[in-house]
């Protein structure tokens, strides 16, 4: 595994002075990110699943980085020109406005087709079966998952490794089934759920940040 750049070791050490009782999480959480980074160094995406909480943090996730976290992501000059030779006006507006993101899927925001495969066919794969779709060799899928053992992303992960693609789990203290399973897991030291979701935020935010500042260089403080 290669070694973080020492850039962006920043944001790690940030987290853990704020968060001291991830510290034993230290390694993972850099292995995760790398993961990440290369995925995206060669055009990849990032796919992400959870339920309940968990699923609103896979929406949180892409949030941030489909779109500026911290840094402004401008278009390219060769983009914002060809906007314009297009349309002089409105191209001129979408040049300012648009903004470059890192391509992320969260497979817990497509209701028409999650509810007909649930209602079709099986409940517990309906994340394998938009990961069977969706992915691509090289791409990452991010399972979240507070005790581990969640049945429908555990699917998701064997369709994932049979595709060729990377897994990061992300759990509680006890790890389960995904952590034994993930190229890569994240075990925040919490047992009780809420406990586990506060602590799941503030890693995927650090990620989110070392990786905009990767791809589109750092906001000044």
């Amino acid at each position: 595994m290669r070694t973080l750049d020492v850039y962006l070791e920043k944001h790690i050490d940030l987290l853990l002075k704020r968060y001291p009782n991830l510290a034993d999480c230290r390694e993972d959480l850099i292995s995760a990110y790398l993961v990440m980074e290369e995925c995206y160094e060669h055009d990849g995406k990032l796919l992400i699943a959870g339920n309940g909480g968990s699923a609103a943090d896979s929406e949180h996730i892409a949030g941030e980085l489909m779109k500026r976290f911290r840094t402004p992501r401008p278009v390219t000059q060769e983009f914002g020109e060809k906007l314009k030779e297009i349309d002089p006006v409105r191209g001129v507006n979408l040049a300012k406005k648009l903004e470059r993101g890192l391509m992320v899927i969260p497979l817990v925001a497509h209701e028409a087709l999650s509810t007909a495969y649930i209602n079709d066919v099986d409940g517990l794969g309906v994340f394998a079966q938009q990961l069977y779709g969706f992915g691509r060799k090289g791409d990452v899928f991010l399972g979240i998952s507070t005790s581990g053992n969640s049945k429908n992303i555990i699917s998701a992960v064997i369709v994932a490794k049979a595709l060729g693609i990377k897994v990061i789990g992300l759990t509680g203290a006890e790890g389960g089934e995904l952590a034994e399973v993930a190229d890569v897991a994240v075990k925040v030291p919490e047992r009780e759920t809420y406990m586990i979701q506060e602590l799941h935020l503030p890693v995927y935010h650090c990620w989110c940040l070392m990786l905009e500042e990767k791809f589109f260089g750092g906001a000044e403080d």
